[in-house]
């Protein structure tokens, strides 16, 4: 623990108040499983055993939490609160209790994965999940290689990039690409305690920048970034703005022109991201992308087995049988976060109920989980091509100036479509569409569901467009 740090007796003191304040019952529910785990000078972490308890506790305690340590240590700005089965767990498939008895899963102190320190100055960082590490993470055929990559980057000395510079890393929802930046910024920090890592969100950045703009304190926060060694940053597809993506190509030109290392995350390959400047798409292709693709059933079972290790260690008694769990692992296939999602309904059925998890119940408790798989990712790109198609025209015609209604309404009808099936806003559709101003976007939009509403053949045209958009 770090010199006057918060301790153990300080969080006795916290817990008095909160039980004179909330009373024993609404404490012992909600706090009677709280465990102090350790402290840093500004930054307390609870642990709690369930995700369920923490959502409630950040959600209605946690300001008065944070209040109340305060008062015992004027320094803590931050309260953590972690799920002590998800910090505590490896990723490997465990023994039955069944097979083995009296052997369960090997619990790592909370100690020994300490949160790496946050790098100070006018850059600074996002927080760092301790849970998030390399022997957490469940390696398989579809994330092998991002996983080698990653590990290739933590390894590598101060000073020193390697051949994967700008590595870059894109995977749907829940496929564990921000566990993979957590688990690197973690590993590069222990084992080169001398080298500058910092990871950082995409709005996190954003947000830094811009506040160095208003506080005119720009130069400092550039001159913060020329020391990075190695920078991680998350959930690209929200990087906005033009001066702050200029800024982020010239840092990233900078450490990559300096032989330093990049490691960038994303929901889909650079060319996908429209929404950034090309300047940054072109530096992001020039170097080596991995896609973590969806787990296939031999990785979902691994997952699953560590998930229930876990569980097992926080919730002696738990047994949930192997047929089971066998049907979470083949009716669960969507990504990772929707196992463990799975897994912890299950968890809270038996721990409410306290009655056996049959096949019966875990289908009802499943049933919106199971055989869930994400939604094909539609692009301007495919509305474009099936619309110019269908209505036997050129994509050269949708996106020229021609006034004609054998244009204007497949083109009215493509900018609708773009505006259903995608997430784009309407200022950027009016760009894929001509460099069109984004309130013909909006009429487009308005005509077409006005038409919709009394055209019934339109209406039904208009459904088959997207089935054949989807296909």
């Amino acid at each position: 623990m770090a010199a006057n740090a918060p301790d153990a007796e300080q969080w006795s003191r916290v817990k008095r108040r909160l039980r004179t304040e909330l009373g024993e019952d609404v404490f012992s529910s909600w706090f009677g499983r709280v465990t102090f785990e350790e402290a840093g000078p500004n930054v307390v972490y609870l642990s709690v055993p369930t995700r369920f308890l923490k959502s409630w506790i950040t959600s209605h305690y946690g300001e008065r939490l944070l209040g109340l340590w305060k008062g015992e240590h004027g320094a803590i700005a931050r309260v953590e609160i972690l799920v002590r089965g998800a910090v505590r767990t490896k990723c490997a498939v465990p023994v039955r209790k069944a097979e083995t008895p009296g052997v369960s899963a090997v619990a790592v102190p909370a100690t020994a994965i300490r949160r790496a320190a946050e790098p100070q100055g006018p850059l600074g960082g996002s927080p760092v999940e301790p849970r998030y590490s390399f022997e957490t993470f469940c390696e398989g055929a579809s994330n092998r290689l991002a996983f080698a990559a990653a590990r290739a980057v933590a390894e590598s000395g101060s000073g020193k990039s390697t051949q994967f510079n700008p590595l870059y890393i894109h995977a749907g929802v829940g496929r564990g690409k921000t566990h993979l930046l957590h688990a690197t910024t973690r590993a590069a920090r222990l084992a080169h305690p001398d080298r500058k890592v910092v990871y950082l969100t995409a709005e996190h950045f954003m947000f830094r920048f811009v506040a160095a703009l208003r506080s005119q304190s720009a130069i400092p926060f550039k001159e913060s970034l020329r020391d990075i060694d190695l920078l991680l940053i998350d959930d690209m597809q929200f990087l906005q703005g033009k001066s702050v993506q200029q800024e982020f190509c010239h840092m990233l030109n900078t450490l990559i022109d300096g032989a330093r290392q990049a490691v960038v995350a994303a929901d889909r390959p650079p060319a996908e991201l429209e929404t950034l400047d090309e300047r940054v798409r072109s530096r992001l292709r020039g170097g080596v992308a991995f896609e973590i693709a969806a787990p296939d059933v031999g990785l979902r079972r691994d997952i699953l087995m560590s998930r229930y290790s876990a569980a097992q260690a926080q919730n002696p008694g738990l047994d949930i049988p192997d047929p089971i769990l066998e049907y979470v692992v083949q009716s669960v296939v969507s990504n990772g976060r929707d196992i463990e999602g799975a897994l912890n309904r299950l968890v809270a059925q038996w721990q409410f109920t306290r009655q056996p998890v049959t096949l019966a119940s875990a289908e009802i408790t499943l049933r919106d989980l199971v055989g869930a798989r994400e939604p094909r990712r539609v692009r301007i790109e495919d509305i474009q091509r099936v619309v110019a198609r269908h209505y036997n025209v050129s994509k050269a015609d949708l996106l020229s100036s021609r006034r004609t209604r054998t244009i204007v309404r497949p083109r009215q009808i493509a900018m609708y479509l773009a505006k259903v099936l995608t997430p784009r806003s309407l200022p950027e559709i009016g760009r894929r569409f001509g460099g069109r101003d984004h309130t013909t976007v909006l009429h487009a939009v308005r005509k077409i569901e006005e038409m919709i509403q009394g055209d019934r053949v339109l209406a039904e045209e208009i459904e088959l467009l997207k089935r054949m958009i989807d296909e």
